[in-house]
């Protein structure tokens, strides 16, 4: 499945990716410096990385259905089939940037409550 992941989901791969990597450095940056503007900016680009992963997913899924009727009917089925899984690579690219930057992100909270000079409550 790995192998060809990234070939099969096609071009919304290149701005999921993109939107994806800005994600997880802001995540990444959230965790060294754990400040409010950083995770503001963690949460509009998880929003833009799920938001290409669904567009390249949709794309993807309206493509194969466009083609289909060119398909022999005894294949439809198959083609069917294989097109959906391939289209559904750009969602599972953007679901685990996100669920990775999520864990970055729980990092961070967990550094920040830690801290010594962290407010406590009375």
């Amino acid at each position: 499945m790995w192998t060809h992941f990234f070939r099969d989901g096609g071009f919304g791969m290149y701005p999921t990716v993109v939107f994806g990597f800005l994600l997880v450095a802001s995540g990444a940056l959230c965790l060294l410096r754990p400040e409010r503007r950083f995770a503001a900016v963690a949460a509009v680009l998880g929003v833009a990385t799920l938001a290409s992963g669904l567009l390249g997913t949709c794309v993807g899924l309206i493509t194969t259905f466009r083609y289909l009727p060119q398909v022999a009917l005894d294949q439809r089925l198959t083609i069917a089939a294989l097109g959906c899984a391939e289209s559904l690579n750009n969602a599972v690219l953007a679901l685990i940037l996100v669920v990775f930057t999520a864990i970055l992100g729980v990092l961070a909270t967990a550094r920040v409550a830690l801290s010594p000079d962290a407010p406590r409550a009375a």
